[in-house]
């Protein structure tokens, strides 16, 4: 029998989830407040199941979903996820999990306290390249690390050329939009290749003539014990757009491209680079994520790719950034406690 999954906000991502499941063989239901959407959905997935513009019908449902797919705005993530965790519903939770740290450690709370298992979907941990380059960061190829270096500058208005930026939820605060938290996937891949820092230095600022009402510039300093060093620079004024990783160690240095979609490493003064390219597509990710989803319902698994666990370090990071922000001074990670809340 089909499983049977609800697609909880039906915008750019929620759609694509939908679309991907379906071409899995689950059965696709849909929520959204906004009927245009919903409109939209019946276009591209006319053997949809059902399709909602009411969060009390998709509640009162009497049938239990067989997994749903939380992709609404940042700012709902949290109470969307519960009322699901609560009735023991598997839930694929778009990142981040909170726009907050207190919101994402009562998510955690839940998922303590409930069966139901929650996936969480930072995708560039299913991204082959990235995979790739992990793998030769463990086997330390390059020898001791001593700096990386990530940038994902990318104009805000190239984002969704169907519709008005500032239309997106990313333009809005109150939604949980901005460069930190949406492209907070390179504070995930931060973590999920060296783990959490000693200390973080930061500054978030809105510097662009875009008119949204959050940040658009993050530069980020990760102090990591053994003379390491991260910087991480985020914007949404860029072009042409970039995305790169630069991994240097004293035996050599590791980058991972976007475009093309490539690992290379090199060791001497002027390379060459060794060249290793992907052929990949950018929703390939979403498609294993979306496999791992499916045999996560099916198995109860509680093995997974990125968990709730992840996504709190991940907001740790951030309330660390917006604190060291808001004093102008290096912020331990120690110092971080579950009352932090200054955003």
């Amino acid at each position: 029998m089909k499983p049977h999954i609800l697609i909880v906000g039906t915008g750019s991502a929620g759609r694509r989830h939908a679309k991907n499941l379906s071409h899995l063989g689950a059965a696709v239901s849909c929520y959204d407040p906004r009927e245009d959407r919903l409109v939209q959905v019946r276009q591209e997935l006319p053997n949809s199941v059902g399709l909602y513009p009411s969060w009390d019908e998709v509640l009162s449902v009497s049938h239990p979903w067989d997994g749903v797919v939380i992709a609404s705005p940042p700012s709902v993530h949290v109470d969307q996820a519960i009322a699901f965790m609560q009735r023991n519903v598997p839930v694929l939770l778009e990142k981040p999990i909170a726009p907050d740290l207190p919101s994402a450690l009562r998510l955690e709370e839940i998922t303590r306290l409930s069966q139901a298992q929650v996936l969480l979907g930072y995708t560039y941990r299913w991204w082959p390249p990235l995979v790739e380059l992990r793998r030769r960061i463990q086997q330390e190829v390059v020898g001791p690390l001593r700096h990386a270096r990530f940038v994902m500058s990318a104009h805000l208005a190239d984002w969704h050329p169907w519709e008005r930026y500032q239309d997106f939820f990313m333009a809005h605060r109150e939604l949980g939009g901005g460069a930190l938290l949406d492209e907070s996937h390179f504070i995930d891949l931060m973590l999920w290749f060296f783990g959490m820092p000693e200390a973080i230095s930061g500054r978030v600022e809105h510097l662009s003539s875009l008119e949204i009402t959050t940040d658009d510039n993050v530069d980020v300093l990760a102090i990591y014990p053994n003379d390491f060093r991260v910087t991480i620079h985020l914007d949404l004024y860029g072009r042409p757009h970039e995305k790169s990783l630069t991994v240097v160690g004293e035996q050599g240095s590791l980058q991972c491209l976007f475009d093309p979609n490539r690992v290379q490493q090199a060791s001497q003064p002027t390379g060459p680079w060794e060249v290793m390219n992907f052929s990949c597509e950018r929703n390939d990710m979403f498609l294993s994520e979306a496999k791992e989803f499916l045999t996560l319902i099916r198995s109860r698994s509680e093995s997974m790719t990125c968990s709730v666990e992840d996504g709190v370090k991940v907001l740790r990071c951030i309330e660390a950034i917006r604190l060291s922000t808001q004093q102008e001074q290096t912020v331990r990670l120690a110092d971080i406690c579950s009352k932090t809340n200054v955003y």
